[in-house]
């Protein structure tokens, strides 16, 4: 299965120069933990809930004058729409990341979410693997 067949392909995305306080809103209004950040529909980097939280609101940044691109991952690890779901779920566990953005012709077309992998049956085990994985790397990071 290709990821393409489980991605998301309706992905709202802002510019490096987006404020904090709308990457937050648009989280909010899409209900979503991570928005990429695109300078012309190319992926430059991407935010997660807890980039916010750890870089803006834990050191006492001003929400509204902090840029996205000021707290942006820039190292984005992501994934095309005609790679394997196991390499996908692969890179997942590798990197500790529970998104990839969906990167055709060096341009934004989806997102997959570990929970989208795991609502197609077959890769129950393997999006529950890469979970694992994942927290157990963050629970490392804990001690």
């Amino acid at each position: 299965m290709k990821v393409r067949d489980v991605m998301t392909s309706s992905v709202d995305w802002v510019g490096p120069k987006a404020s904090v306080v709308e990457v937050a809103q648009l989280m909010k209004k899409e209900d979503v933990g991570s928005i990429p950040i695109c300078d012309d529909n190319k992926v430059v980097g991407i935010i997660t809930d807890r980039d916010i939280v750890l870089n803006v609101i834990a050191q006492g940044q001003d929400c509204k004058n902090t840029l996205a691109q000021d707290i942006m991952s820039r190292k984005v690890v992501s994934v095309s729409s005609d790679q394997d779901v196991h390499e996908a779920a692969d890179l997942m566990s590798r990197y500790q990341v529970r998104r990839l953005p969906v990167v055709d012709q060096g341009r934004l077309a989806g997102i997959l979410a570990i929970g989208d992998m795991a609502v197609e049956r077959i890769h129950v085990n393997e999006a529950g693997d890469a979970l694992s994985d994942i927290s157990q790397g963050a629970h490392q990071n804990w001690n």
